[in-house]
């Protein structure tokens, strides 16, 4: 198992096919994937999960955090957050936050996350925000 810092291209195959299968592949692009940082996480050669970190002025989000449907439930996705999380605190930020589907919440709960906020909707997805400080 490794994790390797991705160009915005290679994460978007997954994000597509977990995220928004039945839309079209612009749907899942950034306008500011060129200032993200993107990582993978790869089993023998296999990309298995995404997701791509946005730090700004010691705030830092993370979007499209995505793992092959087949790979789910492995600790793969969890490996990855953990792993971003530390990334964001090197790179300074003082919190850290996401766009959460509301069916996932628990999952974030479990890395300290924190409801903020009332819950969106998007593409028929209820989303709340979730945000973690860090000390």
């Amino acid at each position: 198992m490794e994790i390797k810092k991705l160009n915005k291209e290679r994460v978007w195959d997954i994000r597509h096919r977990v995220l928004w299968p039945d839309q079209d592949i612009e749907y899942i692009q950034l306008e500011d994937d060129d200032e993200g940082i993107h990582f993978g996480l790869v089993m023998e050669d296999r990309l298995v999960s995404v997701i791509s970190l946005f730090v700004r002025d010691g705030i830092a989000q993370f979007r499209k955090f995505a793992t092959l449907q087949e790979e789910q439930g492995k600790g793969y996705g969890s490996i990855l957050l953990h792993h971003t999380l530390k990334e964001a605190s090197r790179l300074g930020a003082k919190r850290i936050w996401c766009n959460a589907r509301k069916n996932k919440t628990h999952f974030y709960s479990r890395f300290g996350f924190e409801e903020k906020g009332d819950v969106l909707e998007k593409g028929g997805q209820e989303y709340i925000m979730m945000e973690k400080s860090y000390d």
